[in-house]
């Protein structure tokens, strides 16, 4: 195919564009803003017309959890929304919502044949998948040019695609260890890629107590206005138990406080850091508004319960620490039983640690792909630290199915590892694990407090 000329731009669906893109750029991740920032140039996506307020979430862990409470809480302030996600669990579309809606094949054609033209002229430039998706997404975005655009950061922050856009806040969730072989081993390097979203005497919102020193030397060498969580901006428990309060500040530097908000099952570090980062878009919130949004959010693999199946894409020993802390709060009268799958790159020892005290035995799957591990290799894992494995599958929708014949009605099962492991599942036939979509949901059976 030729590389000039309208003519050169394939009529495609939505599948084929993607097999496409694939094969573009001959490595998957290439860091770097040379190459996207030429073509998002190009495309007119440099001009700071986005959206009306636009906020970039970086961070290794807490960035969907955050973006979907973020998305919520702007919808029920009468605000129209854009978000952009990575990775997707079943359909690519997830990753573009508007207003609250996947966007459907047919627009994210469209946007794939622009940024098809303007890659290829006037002269080719290569692009992985991840950049020509992401010019994909604030292509669609801006057409729409919301009150409100969420833009989640996917590898590092500094060097990743997503950067090209100046946000008006930053937000920096956790800082902690993964994608070992990009970013390395060292707290410090990897805060400092995380930071590199913060722009110069603007608002940066900080999600952690625990960050590395090099955040705050980044956010002090800018002059940012910082907002850190244990500082500026809190939550704790209501004496009555089950609801929440926090306290924080508008842009204007006036003190705020919320009370009686839901628990929206999703980690309240986020929750707060989200009404932080919307509050400084100048949204003045109101206590009823933000209640019906945490009632309401909804993020499929993040603690999702499917009848007595929860599902999250926890990879990491941090995100798992999350969700064994989680399911220690609930009765279990049965056993629980850990279906997990990982990639090779991805600490499995670290995560079985902190998932083993909360678990009672494990099936383990094989993942497909160049950075698949095999179960058997998984499970070699599992029972050196002494953890007992009751069958080895080929694949997360195997291992499901074995399972779903030989688990209780007491018992429960936690999915995890993974994307690939959840978007295994939820490909299976998961009709047996839930009589109707009313079970899905984020609130737990057996809750104890």
């Amino acid at each position: 195919m030729s590389e000039s000329g309208t003519s050169s731009i394939p009529r495609l669906s939505l599948a084929s564009w993607l097999q496409r893109i694939e094969r573009l750029h001959p490595t998957s991740i290439d860091l770097g803003l040379e190459r996207v920032a030429e073509v998002g140039r190009r495309m007119g996506l440099d001009d700071g017309s986005l959206a009306q307020h636009v906020i970039t979430v970086a961070g290794t862990n807490g960035k969907g959890s955050t973006v979907a409470m973020l998305e919520a809480l702007a919808r029920a302030h009468g605000l129209s929304t854009a978000t952009y996600t990575s990775p997707h669990l079943v359909r690519y579309n997830e990753r573009v919502r508007l207003d609250g809606t996947e966007v459907d094949d047919a627009s994210l054609v469209e946007a794939f044949e622009r940024v098809e033209l303007a890659r290829i002229h006037p002269e080719p430039v290569s692009l992985t998948y991840f950049e020509f998706g992401t010019l994909s997404a604030l292509c669609l975005i801006a057409d729409t040019r919301p009150d409100l655009a969420v833009l989640e950061v996917g590898l590092g922050g500094r060097l990743d695609a997503v950067n090209i856009i100046d946000a008006d806040v930053a937000v920096v969730t956790t800082v902690a260890h993964d994608h070992a072989a990009f970013l390395g081993n060292d707290l410090d390097v990897i805060g400092r890629e995380k930071a590199g979203i913060i722009r110069q005497q603007r608002p940066v919102v900080l999600g952690s107590r625990h960050l590395p020193d090099s955040v705050n030397e980044v956010v002090d060498a800018l002059q940012a206005e910082a907002y850190a969580l244990g500082n500026a901006f809190d939550w704790t428990w209501e004496p009555s138990g089950g609801e929440w309060c926090w306290r924080g500040r508008h842009a204007d530097g006036a003190r705020l406080t919320l009370r009686g908000l839901p628990d929206p099952q999703l980690p309240l570090d986020n929750a707060a850091t989200a009404l932080q980062s919307l509050s400084l878009c100048h949204v003045m919130l109101d206590n009823e508004c933000c209640r019906q949004a945490f009632s309401a959010v909804h993020l499929p693999g993040r603690m999702q319960w499917l009848g007595h199946w929860c599902l999250d894409v926890a990879h990491n020993p941090h995100a798992a620490g999350h969700v064994a802390a989680r399911l220690s709060a609930l009765a279990c009268p049965g056993r629980r039983i850990a279906l997990l799958g990982m990639v090779e790159d991805k600490d499995a020892d670290g995560v079985i640690e902190v998932l083993s005290p909360v678990i009672d035995a494990w099936v383990s799957v094989s993942l497909e792909g160049e950075r698949g591990r095999s179960a058997a290799a998984l499970s070699a894992r599992l029972e050196a630290a002494g953890c007992r494995v009751l069958y080895q599958a080929a694949s997360p929708s195997e291992g499901a199915d074995w399972l779903m014949s030989q688990v209780g009605p007491d018992d429960q099962v936690l999915v995890c590892g993974s994307f690939f492991t959840v978007a295994g599942v939820l490909s299976a036939d998961i009709g047996k694990m839930a009589t109707d979509d009313a079970v899905s949901r984020s609130d737990p059976p057996g809750r104890t407090g």
